[in-house]
């Protein structure tokens, strides 16, 4: 039975996020009223149980809401200064934290964490600000810088932040530059130094061995001009769009895969539920990451257009879902991670968060077994520090029950007629163009996870293809 975790007074909706109420022409979607996409849900309170209802959403950490970009007016201006400072170039996920920080995401963060900063993030998992309070922050928000850089730097205050086409992105201001134990940073971040760790090998391994941190201005919002960029909406744009739609209750799921039937029966499940605790409006913020994925998750492009497809096909509802882009990158930190996509909803003003089994986990990179304890992650949601205002939605299981011919939740008196399809052996499926039973996915989601298969070339080195983009 799945149970709500709340450690708060009566659960009053707060934080939610949101899509355009018209889903943005990026996906095409069939009606311009289209809803966009949530993910996994959950079951709430064994005994829904009355609460009051409120439509005010809840406050970002801090109070207010952080937003780093400069004002029009000024942005020339802030150009032209940009091309008189010490240069440091971004790598692409760099780029990604300038936006997450720009928006929001990480409120109240001003920009690149200091030296405390960074010890309070990997030590307490969370930062307390100037008022006394502790807001959650379990994962380090830094900018690496070599020797040759920091020799650049000087005696320099600020440093103009390019991107690689040489182009000033943002200026970082009353800098801070410390070293960058890269050891401790990994081991404190994953709980282990095991070899293998993608975002490690990605980003930190050949990274500089100092971190710069200070106040950050950015020029201009940041857009990747893939044709998803509708879709990535601030923290302060997805608040408007649940006033908008008059929400009482925003309950937020992120995810990194295709959307199967069995998170749609989650989703719709949590929305009865909320219902039936004495919300009016619940609204669903379905979330999936689009920063740095390793090399074997379908690529964002991908995961889009199969949401569209599953909103074609009415798998969700339009009226009670919005859809946008998460522009962080995947760190694969299990608990420690978790609280992060927590924690940067609540600024995007839900106050629900969907929990499933060994979020933000994987395998681990040289045993043969899963890196964190599958359950870790809701537990420490529950517990951890800075997210006391957030209610955690833990999910219950579903699989293809097989007599019924669907996805429905698992029935421990009759187990012999349920399967589990697993994210291994529904890729397996799609690879060798193989169906999955009827009930799994919507045909259309379906198509579009074979054809993105079938898009990887064989590269005879054992290494993961290059997908051609959606």
């Amino acid at each position: 039975m799945q149970t709500l975790i709340n450690r708060s007074p009566p659960p009053m909706p707060s934080m939610s996020s949101s899509l355009l109420k018209t889903p943005p022409p990026s996906l095409s979607l069939p009606k311009p009223n289209k809803t966009h996409f949530s993910h996994l849900p959950v079951s709430l309170l064994k005994t829904p149980r009355r609460t009051r209802v409120s439509c005010s959403l809840i406050d970002p950490d801090g109070g207010k809401l952080v937003s780093l970009l400069v004002e029009e007016t000024q942005r020339e201006s802030k150009k032209r200064q940009a091309l008189s400072l010490p240069r440091i170039g971004l790598t692409r996920i760099d780029l990604e934290w300038v936006h997450v920080l720009s928006e929001g995401w990480a409120n109240p963060l001003q920009g690149f964490m200091r030296e405390s900063e960074f010890l309070q993030t990997l030590h307490f998992n969370s930062l307390r600000v100037e008022d006394g309070a502790v807001v959650n922050m379990s994962v380090p928000i830094v900018l690496a810088v070599d020797d040759e850089q920091k020799g650049r730097i000087g005696e320099s205050t600020r440093v103009a932040l390019v991107d690689d086409g040489g182009d000033p992105v943002a200026i970082l201001s009353n800098i801070e530059i410390y070293k960058h134990n890269k050891e401790e940073r990994i081991a404190r971040t994953w709980g282990t130094t095991a070899p293998g760790l993608p975002y490690v090998e990605e980003a930190i391994t050949n990274a500089g061995n100092w971190l710069i941190g200070g106040d950050l201005e950015v020029i201009e919002p940041i857009k990747y001009n893939d044709g998803l960029d509708r879709f990535r909406m601030s923290p302060a744009e997805l608040r408007e769009e649940f006033t908008r739609r008059n929400a009482d209750a925003v309950f937020a799921f992120q995810l990194r895969n295709p959307v199967h039937n069995g998170h749609a029966l989650l989703m719709t499940d949590t929305r009865r539920r909320l219902l039936e605790m004495g919300y009016k409006n619940p609204v669903l913020l379905l979330h999936p990451l689009g920063g740095y994925t390793k090399a074997d998750d379908v690529p964002l492009s991908w995961r889009m257009k199969q949401h569209e497809k599953v909103l074609e096909d009415g798998v969700l509802d339009p009226e009670t879902t919005v859809v946008s882009i998460f522009p962080s990158p995947m760190h694969y930190a299990g608990p420690t991670e978790v609280q992060w996509h927590a924690k940067a909803r609540i600024n995007a003003g839900a106050n629900f968060y969907i929990v499933g089994r060994d979020p933000a986990g994987m395998s681990h990179p040289v045993e043969k077994r899963d890196l964190y304890d599958a359950d870790h992650g809701k537990k420490v949601l529950s517990m951890a520090p800075g997210l006391e205002r957030l209610n955690i939605l833990p999910f219950k299981v579903a699989a293809y029950d097989k007599t019924h011919g669907k996805m429905a939740f698992f029935d421990p008196s009759r187990a012999q007629d349920f399967l589990f399809i697993s994210g291994t052996k529904m890729r397996a499926l799609a690879k060798n163009g193989e169906n999955p039973p009827d009930g799994f996915m919507c045909p259309g989601g379906w198509k579009v996870l074979v054809e993105y298969y079938n898009s990887l070339a064989p590269t005879g080195n054992g290494k993961v293809a290059t997908p051609v983009p959606a």
